[in-house]
């Protein structure tokens, strides 16, 4: 593991050293900046009653070598950014792989550890900024799963302007994706949940473009439109509004999704519509709320495959995506930093799922979930930084085998410069 990790560290030192000379400038050094992630994982999802793989379990080390330049001088600047990621298998086993944390081949058997690298090329020009190559994007229409060791990443070109008072514009074009636990970039698909859609239709061209504009300081609108050629486009519309009420402060958010298939329609018929809400109370160290989720049409919620949705019932195990399924949910948050014990959080939030329409299952597929997340950040001391998060997640339906899901994650960034 030690030779793996200087070996990530001098590539990633070769590749700045052999950029660098040429574009070297005040601004593209003394903005620039150096980090190193560590992440130790452990991962449990236990299917109870499952006939083919009734538990997966794993354990990894994850380590994340992120380096940021600043931008050459000038009317246009220029900047690279690096990132390393090396994961080292702590514990696992052909029976119990395929938690996401580790690669592992066709016949399940789990690398020891597993390395990738990412290349972003970068200019700014007023306030807009482009990005080529390495992207993990942050959008309605494209959430990249970041819940193991290392992120969903994408090749492709990402331009995000603030030029317009008030008004931030994202578009680009994503030519490929590479999962969480895989080291190769490969064509686009889209998520067959339940089977609906075809898994061999494949795409290298993901459009986008959007804007979220801020009405008042409290009041945001937006609108996203994607599109996986010849497979499906969507369109996403978004409310989010704040204000005071009483002693706390009333959120409010309501998220609207339309899919259809584009041009061809590779992967099949494509007829979904979702609307997510949710109200939400703050006040103090609380924070509690709910809201109603419902997929319309006559086939699941569409997102890219190995991505997850930008919906409110996004839980550890399911998303509550099938077919007309109708979703109530429900959470709990409180920061403990109101009693005096900053640094650590607690929350939980369950949702309920009804009226699900599942192909292959003839009765109506009904399902919930309940999740806990407890975390601490040290705050003094020479553990100062260290993170420390258990989930559980408990998830039962109709038309699965019931789950029962543990993650314990212990976490430290390391400012290198």
């Amino acid at each position: 593991m030690k030779k793996s990790l200087t070996q990530l560290i001098t590539g990633v030192g070769v590749v700045s050293s052999g950029l660098v000379p040429s574009l070297a400038h005040a601004d593209f050094i003394k903005d620039s900046s150096g980090t190193l992630d560590l992440k130790n994982y452990y991962f449990n999802r236990d299917y109870r009653e499952a006939a083919s793989q009734s538990m997966r379990a794993e354990w990894a080390q994850g380590f994340i070598l992120g380096i940021k330049s600043g931008f050459t001088e000038g009317t246009v600047g220029f900047g690279l950014d690096l990132t390393g990621m090396l994961g080292v298998k702590l514990d696992s086993s052909p029976g119990l792989s395929g938690t996401g944390l580790l690669q592992r081949d066709s016949d399940k058997n789990v690398s020891d550890e597993y390395s990738k690298l990412g290349v972003t090329a970068k200019a700014r020009f007023a306030q807009s900024e482009l990005r080529v190559g390495y992207l993990v994007p942050d959008l309605p229409i494209l959430q990249p799963n970041t819940s193991r060791l290392f992120p969903q990443s994408f090749s492709g070109t990402q331009l995000v302007s603030n030029d317009i008072s008030n008004l931030k514009i994202t578009l680009g074009q994503i030519d490929q994706a590479k999962d969480r636990d895989s080291t190769n970039y490969e064509d686009m698909k889209l998520t067959t949940v339940s089977k609906v859609y075809k898994s061999t239709a494949l795409s290298d061209q993901f459009r986008f473009a959007g804007g979220d504009y801020s009405l008042t300081p409290n009041t945001l609108l937006s609108y996203h439109f994607a599109a996986l050629d010849s497979i499906y486009q969507q369109q996403y519309v978004g409310f989010k509004n704040n204000f005071g009420v009483g002693p706390g402060t009333l959120k409010t958010d309501v998220r609207y999704f339309k899919s259809d298939k584009d041009g061809a329609g590779l992967a099949g018929k494509v007829d979904n519509s979702a609307l997510s809400s949710r109200l939400t109370y703050q006040y103090g160290g609380h924070s509690i709320g709910g809201g109603f989720q419902q997929q319309y049409g006559t086939t699941p919620f569409t997102y890219l495959d190995g991505s997850i949705t930008y919906l409110f019932t996004e839980y550890q195990f399911s998303n509550f995506t099938q077919t007309r399924e109708r979703a109530w949910h429900a959470r709990y948050d409180y920061n403990f930093a109101d009693l005096g014990l900053p640094g650590l959080l607690f929350g939980i939030k369950y949702a309920k799922g009804d009226s699900a329409e599942v192909l292959g299952f003839n009765r109506e597929g009904r399902e919930w979930e309940r999740d806990l997340d407890l975390g601490y950040v040290v705050q003094n001391g020479p553990f100062k930084g260290v993170s420390m998060r258990w989930r559980n997640a408990l998830s039962k339906g109709n038309y699965f085998n019931d789950v029962n899901e543990n993650r314990v994650m212990l976490g430290y960034t390391l400012a290198l410069w």
